[in-house]
């Protein structure tokens, strides 16, 4: 499977930035395989473990914080299996709003 995680950014101030992570699947149509995707934040975050089932965006995650971190997700399946995945979070001062690669 060619799917992956990516992150938007956008730089708010004072070291704190808003961004979101989702599925990506470079335009295979895979997407269309995934029932959900429990996404597993860094342990300082208030309720770590986040739950998307709504397949718009990719399974968007939205949150926000002040630095960066590995995000480990797993996407479900709809066949019952489970896909392990990672992404360190970009965050980037300049430019101010940007989507990780």
């Amino acid at each position: 499977m060619s799917l992956r995680i990516r992150n938007k950014w956008k730089y708010e101030g004072n070291d704190r930035w808003a961004w979101s992570a989702f599925l990506d699947d470079d335009n295979t149509g895979e997407l269309k395989d995934v029932e959900y995707v429990e996404y597993v934040l860094h342990e300082t975050f208030p309720e770590p473990r986040r739950i998307i089932d709504d397949p718009k965006n990719g399974f968007m995650l939205d949150t926000g914080g002040w630095g960066t971190f590995v995000l480990k997700a797993f996407a479900h399946l709809k066949n019952k299996k489970k896909i392990n995945l990672k992404h360190e979070i970009k965050l980037e001062y300049e430019p101010k709003k940007g989507v990780s690669e």
